[in-house]
Order: structure tokens, then sequence, then C-alpha cells
């Protein structure tokens, strides 16, 4: 049966139930109930590469391990195989990196390659399979990087600097303002700051 979930985590969380009591528990790993998952940008922001990120249950304010997953992935193997990196680090603590801890539960729940950037093998796909039916679709659509409600970065601002006689303009820096002075008229001399 299909489960029809209105958001992204209620999907992540299923997916994620569904690791811990499969692939996880049969190679003898106990993920640990503390963890939440969400789809947003890890510490490195959009431009980061990075696209999963476990933060330590320390830094929760509730002592929950918090996985977000970059909002550009939206394949559901693939997310289903972030969030199983993700849970690695929440199962055999983070102080264990992509170590040999880290390893030996990769290798055993079927993800390959890397270990720093796992992929989802054969074994992992074929354990998947009838979790990700269970889920349904996923509630979400890769997010382009595009165009954003954020308003535009700001550049150097360049002040204005005007003659009062004959309205002749200058823009410059404000550090140079700061350091040098207003700049000059060329006919008239000081000019003021705008």
């Amino acid at each position: 049966m299909t489960i029809q979930h209105e958001t992204r985590e209620a999907w992540l969380n299923q997916v994620g139930a569904g690791l811990a009591a499969g692939p996880f528990a049969a190679a003898g790993a106990e993920v640990p109930t503390n963890w939440r998952a969400a789809i947003g940008f890890p510490s490195t922001g959009r431009k980061g590469k990075r696209i999963g990120e476990c933060w330590a249950s320390a830094a929760s304010a509730d002592g929950h391990f918090e996985i977000l997953i970059r909002p550009d992935v939206d394949q559901p193997m693939e997310l289903a195989a972030i969030l199983a990196h993700e849970l690695i680090h929440a199962t055999v603590g983070l102080a264990a990196k992509h170590g040999p801890k880290f390893r030996r539960v990769a290798v055993a729940i079927g993800l390959e390659g890397k270990m720093t950037a796992t992929t989802h093998g054969l074994a992992f796909r074929a354990a998947l399979a009838p979790i990700l039916d269970a889920a349904g679709p996923v509630p979400h659509a890769a997010l382009g990087f595009g165009a954003s409600s954020a308003p535009p970065k700001q550049s150097t601002r360049m002040i204005k600097c005007q003659c009062a006689e004959c309205g002749y303009v200058v823009r410059t820096a404000r550090s140079w303002i700061d350091d040098m002075g207003a700049p000059l008229c060329p006919a008239h001399g000081a000019m003021e700051v705008v």
C-alpha cells in the first residue's frame, strides 16, 4: 500500500524508519531514534558541494541528530542513499568520520564507492525498492538555483560627490573619502558628498 505524504520530512522519516528496520538492522547497526531529516542547504550553502550533512545531537537544542539534504536532489533512490549515508554518521558517531566503522556499515547496507561520496549499489537498490514503494512519491521537486526572492547581493556602493557650483559629479568608494577626503572639482575645488 502506497502512502501519500504531505511533507518531504514525513517521506524522509518513513524511508529512514524503513532503513533502520531493514538494511541497518540486517547489518547489526542500531540507528538512534533521536534524528530528523529535512530538505535544506547544508552548512556550505548552495554553492558548496555537500549533498547531505548530519549535525551532532549536541548541536540541537532538543538533542536530535539533524540531517539536511540539498534541495536540488529529488530522485527517491538518491534521496534514500543520501539519507542512509547521513544515518550511518548518526549511528557510528560523527567522530568516526568516514573511517572503518563507517565503512563497515556502509558496505553492509549496500552503499558503494568512495566513503566520502557513497552511491547506491545493486544490493542497496534491491533492499530499498519495497521501502520506496511503501513510502510512495516524494512530495518534492528539485529546486533550481536561478531565481529567488532574496535581494541581489550588494556590490561596492559608490558614493556620489558633486560640485555645488557647476554640478560636476564623481563617484568614489567610501574608503577613499575616509582616507583622502572628498575629490576636487577641476574648476572649483572642493566637492560635497551627496
